[in-house]
């Protein structure tokens, strides 16, 4: 189980505003059925590594079909194959290690 945090950026588009690319990578996930977590400064995806990165090859490429010149997508991905991880799981993991849940 693979956990990705992925950021899209378009660069050459004219303008300083990334929310409308955000949001037609954002519908096509939707569109594809995939799970992810859109956050103030990337999307998490969770799922079998290989997919995701094949996911991710296909949402570098949206930018380009709406215009941006260039495309810069950075990927933090933990693949974890001892066990089964989620996201979810690893923010309580830090939050029970702080006592705010038990």
């Amino acid at each position: 189980m693979a956990i990705v945090q992925v950021s899209i950026v378009p660069l050459g588009t004219g303008s300083t505003s990334l929310s409308s690319f955000v949001a037609k990578v954002s519908g096509w996930l939707e569109a594809q059925g995939v799970k992810y977590e859109l956050t103030p400064m990337g999307t998490i995806l969770e799922g079998d590594a290989p997919e995701i990165l094949s996911l991710i090859a296909q949402m570098h490429e949206l930018p380009f079909l709406e215009g941006a010149a260039r495309v810069m997508t950075l990927i933090n991905l933990d693949d974890r194959r001892d066990k089964k991880a989620t996201a979810q799981g690893k923010v309580e993991s830090v939050a029970r290690k702080l006592g705010k849940i038990k």
